[in-house]
């Protein structure tokens, strides 16, 4: 008992002197690096004064000054530690050196005050510059001695750092506002041709057969409910494999036994979100150009397998195929509407989930099309 006490203690022992084995450098990169990514995260979500309240007290300890604040030129955003009586000194500070595009070192002598037990001996102001050279914001720390050199180039550094990371979240809100767009623009480029189609099939059943008529209109009403819906960038794989048997449903009765289609869906996956309309012009395309030009039957073929963290799905006609290369080119969107909203949709995955979650197009004369496509089960801000 009192052997396997002794060992016990030793291990203790050893397992601190190999925890403090960290140099005063290390432990100072550490805290450094740990302090700017507790900054980073409020101020990737964009400059606001929420975000910049979150971010304040980190930068100001990146910086080392008794006092932060973030100013816009009319209000401060945002201060932490001492020195907030001179706020107004330090707004119009701040909006001088954002019209002058510069930096600006103040002395005592820019900042009198009449109270006995302030601190205040200087302050350094640096604009928050994007890599355009724009700043909204400046970043303005507070000293209790005259500015020396290493407060000034490290407030430098901290509002260069700063301005990266909001210019990030501006990057990022960007990309999500063109998603939208071509998101609008995607409904805008499918929905004249499939309507005029659609309505077409359907005037041709009201007078032989009105009942299949109303079943029609009824599947044409909930698609285009689905399609021009107004809440949402994502949604679910079982809504958009719902949508897309609508719009089959109008496809069949224009073509009849022509259009066979056959699905092979894992009941794992239909949970799976994914980008609003990403694919139904997959769909569209292969009914298309699996058709158009060639004779007799054609089949369309939907699967999606779960494949452990990814949800693997793959579209594919066997109609005339078309020539890699010109696919390759960007020209494959043609104006007889081949191929079309591919780039669109392989350019929003890629948008949302990363490079590596692009469509993959297999083709050539002769041989059909298929359309593949990974989609991760789990990611960061995806959610219908």
């Amino acid at each position: 008992m009192i052997a396997a006490l002794a060992a016990a203690v030793v291990a203790v022992v050893r397992l601190r002197a190999r925890r403090g084995i960290a140099t005063a450098m290390q432990r100072a990169t550490y805290d450094v690096l740990h302090t700017a990514a507790l900054a980073a995260e409020p101020l990737r979500g964009g400059l606001t004064a929420a975000s910049a309240g979150k971010a304040a007290r980190h930068l100001r300890a990146l910086v080392g000054a008794v006092g932060l604040t973030i100013d816009d030129g009319e209000r401060s955003l945002a201060f932490d530690g001492r020195g907030s009586h001179h706020g107004e000194q330090f707004t119009a500070a701040a909006k001088r050196a954002l019209s002058t595009h510069r930096s600006v070192v103040l002395a005592a002598a820019d900042l009198p005050c009449d109270r006995v037990d302030c601190v205040v001996r200087g302050a350094v102001v640096a604009p928050l510059a994007g890599p355009d050279g724009r700043a909204t914001a400046a970043l303005v720390a507070v000293a209790d001695d005259h500015p020396v050199p290493g407060l000034v180039q490290a407030t430098l550094e901290a509002a260069r750092w700063a301005a990266s990371q909001i210019a990030l979240a501006e990057l990022d809100s960007s990309r999500e506002r063109l998603a939208r767009a071509e998101v609008r623009a995607l409904r805008a480029q499918i929905s004249p041709h499939f309507i005029y189609n659609a309505l077409t099939a359907i005037a041709s059943f009201v007078r032989t057969d009105p009942e299949r008529a109303r079943e029609l209109i009824l599947e044409f009403a909930e698609f285009t409910r689905y399609s021009f819906r107004a809440h949402g960038d994502f949604t679910t794989l079982a809504e958009e494999l719902r949508s897309i048997d609508r719009y089959l449903t109008i496809e069949r009765a224009r073509f009849g036994d022509r259009l066979q289609v056959r699905l092979q869906i894992a009941p794992e996956v239909l949970p799976v979100s994914l980008p609003f309309l990403c694919l139904q012009p997959l769909v569209e395309n292969a009914v298309r150009h699996g058709l158009s030009r060639k004779p007799g039957v054609g089949m369309v073929s939907i699967e999606a397998r779960d494949a452990g963290a990814e949800c693997h799905i793959t579209v594919e006609d066997d109609g005339v195929g078309m020539d890699p290369a010109v696919f390759a080119s960007g020209s494959a969107e043609s104006d007889d509407g081949q191929h079309v909203g591919l780039t669109n949709v392989d350019e929003r995955l890629r948008s949302v989930f990363g490079d590596r979650f692009g469509l993959v197009v297999e083709t050539a004369p002769g041989a059909g099309t298929k359309v593949s496509m990974r989609v991760p089960k789990f990611h960061p801000g995806v959610r219908a």
